[in-house]
């Protein structure tokens, strides 16, 4: 039987109340479903295409099938980016994520490689960065997109710092 967890949070429920979460810029929100629009139009191109020249119904379906799917993961990004935060704690950085199955990565200083920022043509034209946290484990989930780039820098560079410092007492 699965027990509350203190203060009154449920064990399947992953991210603590006792730490300050940062946010996301809701810019990203706009990135996402503008990479959204281009893969729909792009199957809507294929699938219309189909059905243009073949008339068949099943080309119909599949048009309507993408854009419910669409519509779908449009709502899915804006609820996802709200929900998508980070907290800096004195050992280690949490990374939370995740609508339908909640996500809460937690990288101790000193486990970090190191820290890679990015951003690609629609991320720099609204104004966006990602912080990519490396950890030795092929697995680990620590990314934090939609900062603004002084933002990014910053954390960056304070991962990097408190990493180094960490490393150093190993």
């Amino acid at each position: 039987m699965l027990t509350a967890a203190p203060g009154g949070r449920g064990p399947l429920e992953p991210w603590p109340d006792t730490v300050h979460w940062q946010s996301i810029s809701t810019d990203l929100i706009w990135v996402e479903l503008i990479r959204l629009a281009i893969v729909v139009a792009i199957g809507l191109a294929v699938t219309g295409a189909g059905w243009a020249f073949s008339g068949h119904w099943l080309f119909g379906l599949a048009v309507a099938v993408v854009l419910v799917l669409g519509a779908w993961r449009a709502v899915a990004i804006v609820r996802a980016v709200r929900v998508w935060g980070y907290a800096e704690r004195e050992n280690d950085l949490l990374v939370r994520h995740g609508l339908l199955v909640r996500r809460l990565s937690i990288v101790p200083y000193s486990r970090m490689q190191f820290v890679d920022v990015s951003a690609g043509p629609l991320e720099r034209a609204f104004d966006l960065a990602t912080v990519q946290l490396h950890t030795a484990a092929a697995a680990s989930d620590a990314r934090v997109p939609g900062l603004r780039p002084a933002e990014a820098s910053r954390l960056r560079d304070r991962l990097t710092a408190l990493g180094e410092d960490r490393a150093e007492g190993l």
